[in-house]
């Protein structure tokens, strides 16, 4: 009798036993555990991978430096290949205090296949420079590519051109004047911006109708000016205009407000050139600009003519470091004036600038 009702037991079990295993056979493969990887280190390389399935890889990295010189760089490659959802997270805090000098390179870069992905890079940095000066080589231009340019007074013809290129190398970089200033300067032709334009060379538009720059109306008024010129031109949008305040010139921070925001409301870019050392009445004229507007120190664009190191030829030029007003848009350096031969002053561009050439 016990015997009797075991096999009907032992059947029931069987078939549940077979069934369950059928059931499993045909559900997929399970998710992938989530990569993610977290490190804090003064220099970081590190990449996070999911090869199947939804992945998660998070990154987090953080710099805590403090000292008088620094040189940082973090460099993440995430690949995630598969799955239906992906989701990549960098965090990169740089906190920095420190008495000199500081570079910080972060480079990120995330690879993700998949039917839909999401991706998020945080970038996060604060920087204490406690040196406390006005001037500085102000901008870290580390990843930038600097070229070597020349800006004249002269016409520009091709006899101009070989005695440049004889003497002292070949510019990418050709500083000209809007319109013609009695006594001072040539101004640009039609037949200059043809041969500079047919050698590659970029133009970098000058404007100095003034030796006054003080006052609010008459920033203003020079920029209205400049811009009109340069409408004659034909000067495409997104150039600048370089207001030229010479070191004669008295100057005050309303000029450079005017100037500068006339240009900011119109097609073109704002420049201003002059010597920006730290104890120019410029350099501090242009700080009380930009502490009453903060587009001024952001978007207008610095040609300074400090340091003067002097003339040289392109195989001679200097390292890039010229000096401006602490965290402005300087991408433009004179750093030699008044050569002998060719009537012409030598510079250094970075790339900065060069994006706001004609």
């Amino acid at each position: 009798m016990v015997k009797g009702k075991l096999i009907p037991l032992v059947v029931t079990a069987f078939f549940i036993v077979v069934i369950a295993v059928f059931s499993f056979s045909l559900m997929g493969p399970s998710l992938s555990e989530p990569a993610s990887s977290t490190v804090s280190a003064d220099e970081t390389e590190m990449s996070g991978a999911g090869e199947s399935g939804d992945s998660t890889v998070t990154n987090n990295v953080e710099n805590n430096i403090n000292g008088e010189n620094a040189e940082v760089n973090n460099s993440i490659d995430n690949n995630v290949k598969n799955g239906e959802k992906n989701k990549v997270d960098n965090n990169v805090s740089n906190n920095i205090e420190i008495n000199v000098d500081v570079k910080v390179t972060n480079e990120i870069g995330n690879h993700v296949e998949g039917q839909s992905s999401n991706s998020s890079h945080e970038d996060g940095g604060s920087s204490n420079n406690s040196n406390g000066d006005d001037a500085s080589a102000s901008s870290d231009t580390s990843n930038d590519e600097i070229v070597w340019g020349v800006d004249s007074a002269s016409h520009t013809n091709s006899e101009m051109l070989a005695c440049v290129k004889e003497n002292f190398g070949d510019p990418l970089i050709w500083g000209r004047y809007l319109g013609e200033k009695d006594g001072v300067s040539e101004g640009l032709t039609a037949d200059e911006i043809e041969l500079l334009h047919s050698n590659d060379i970029e133009i970098l538009l000058i404007w100095n109708h003034f030796e006054d720059a003080r006052g609010y109306e008459n920033g203003r008024s020079e920029a209205e000016q400049a811009i009109a010129k340069a409408e004659e031109y034909a000067v495409p949008e997104g150039v600048a205009l370089f207001a030229d305040i010479e070191p004669n010139y008295p100057v005050d921070s309303e000029f450079i407000r005017g100037w500068s925001e006339v240009m900011f409301d119109s097609k073109y870019e704002s420049g201003i050139y002059g010597i920006f050392d730290a104890e120019a009445d410029l350099t501090k004229a242009f700080n009380e600009a930009a502490q009453s507007n903060s587009h001024i120190g952001e978007q207008t664009y610095i040609w300074t003519a400090s340091p003067n190191i002097g003339i040289t030829s392109q195989s001679n030029a200097p390292e890039y470091e010229p000096e401006a007003p602490e965290n402005s848009k300087v991408g433009g350096w004179q750093y030699g004036i008044d050569a002998e031969s060719c009537n012409i002053d030598t510079n250094l561009f970075s790339n900065i600038i060069t994006e706001v050439l004609w």
